[in-house]
């Protein structure tokens, strides 16, 4: 058996979505070596091989995860979604009480021993997507039902959201949404997807509300109202409050069609995170707009790609677990991009696979390994098929 053989048999499923895991990989590896400088320079002396080899460590390990993943029956995703959620909510219950504090966000957990953190929403909302992915594949003969199928599914939905948006707004936000999609695609009554819509709104102000009389309370808040007037009236905002979209669109200005050339950015040591939040303003300024639609390009690609495993998978579950994670992280991206243009308010999500980050990377490649397992059960009974 040759080399190319021997990695068709073991790496099975949509061939395309592999190959823009290895290429989303290698952006990251590239764009991480040139815009982690800063960060070394603080940090470590300017020591930017170390935080090259952090990440290249992840990233590989990351690569085995979706390996692993993939390799299992998408199936087992359905059967421990009851669990996953369980922990989930003890998880974000156990960050509010005991979690790193930064910037007046609770958002990580410390593991004892190790000197890591582990964002405890990243988990969150994996598990959110898988369970209600399992509760709609289940609930198709009673999908319009009001008690056997709406209520089962939207007590996790607004529970877990609310737990995530005390500190971290955006995703809760962007995960909501996509409980909303799939509920649309799996055929709930339209009644019922407004009435969480009204009740999604009506939480979200309750919040905002009792963060606005008690700020111990949801410290978070008076963040979220700051950053909505700064991007509704930037020009009343202070130069403080644009710092960090101005710094990105000068790196994206900087760039033009084609570039400043690899590891030639400059603005790399003004705008903040760049290796995170803000990576995609250095790969415009080096790669220009040419390479910032391809980064953009391999995103759509691998939405369509996913959303063709759903018109042709003949379970519910599958179908409807990939339809979720594609969506998550196709709106992921998009919104980091959108916050890069100066499109939307400022957040947190970072560019997945692409930032340089620790457990956030992982669960990305779980992500990945779940629609890769979809697409080789999909593969396979095409094969049968035939």
């Amino acid at each position: 058996m040759n080399l190319s053989t021997r990695i068709a048999t073991e790496l099975r499923g949509d061939r395309v979505i592999w190959a823009i895991v290895v290429l989303l990989a290698i952006i990251s590896m590239v764009s991480v070596f040139s815009s982690a400088s800063t960060l070394a320079y603080e940090e470590r002396s300017g020591e930017v091989s170390y935080y090259l080899i952090k990440h290249g460590v992840i990233l590989g390990f990351g690569m085995v995860v979706i390996y692993i993943c993939h390799l299992l029956a998408y199936t087992k995703f359905s059967r421990w979604a009851p669990g996953l959620l369980v922990v989930a909510f003890a998880l974000l219950i156990l960050t509010m009480w005991l979690g790193v504090d930064i910037n007046n966000a609770k958002r990580w957990l410390a593991i004892p021993g190790v000197g890591l953190t582990f964002q405890s929403s990243d988990f969150a909302k994996l598990a959110l997507i898988i369970f209600v992915a399992r509760s709609i594949g289940s609930k198709q003969d009673v999908i319009k039902d009001f008690k056997e199928a709406f209520l089962p599914i939207i007590a996790p939905i607004i529970g877990i959201c609310m737990l995530i948006a005390i500190n971290d707004l955006s995703s809760a936000l962007m995960l909501f949404l996509i409980c909303l999609l799939m509920m649309i695609v799996g055929r709930v009554a339209m009644q019922y997807v407004v009435m969480l819509v009204l009740l999604g709104v009506s939480v979200f102000s309750l919040m905002v509300m009792v963060g606005a009389k008690y700020p111990q309370l949801i410290p978070r808040a008076a963040t979220w109202e700051k950053r909505i007037e700064t991007y509704i009236n930037p020009e009343m905002a202070s130069t403080d409050d644009r710092y960090q979209i101005t710094k990105a669109q000068i790196a994206m200005s900087n760039g033009g069609i084609f570039g400043v050339g690899p590891g030639n950015s400059t603005q790399r040591n003004y705008v903040p995170s760049p290796h995170a939040d803000f990576i995609y303003s250095i790969i415009v300024e080096e790669y220009g707009v040419l390479g910032g639609v391809a980064v953009i390009f391999l995103y759509v690609l691998l939405f369509f790609r996913i959303v063709r495993l759903v018109t042709k998978s003949s379970k519910a579950f599958g179908a409807m677990v990939a339809f979720g994670i594609g969506l998550s992280l196709l709106l992921q991206a998009f919104f980091n991009i959108a916050v890069n243009l100066d499109l939307v308010p400022v957040t947190g999500l970072t560019l997945p696979l692409i930032s340089m980050g620790g457990t956030s990377v992982l669960f990305t490649c779980i992500a990945f390994g779940i629609i890769l397992s979809v697409s080789k059960y999909i593969e396979a009974v095409t094969a049968d098929a035939t």
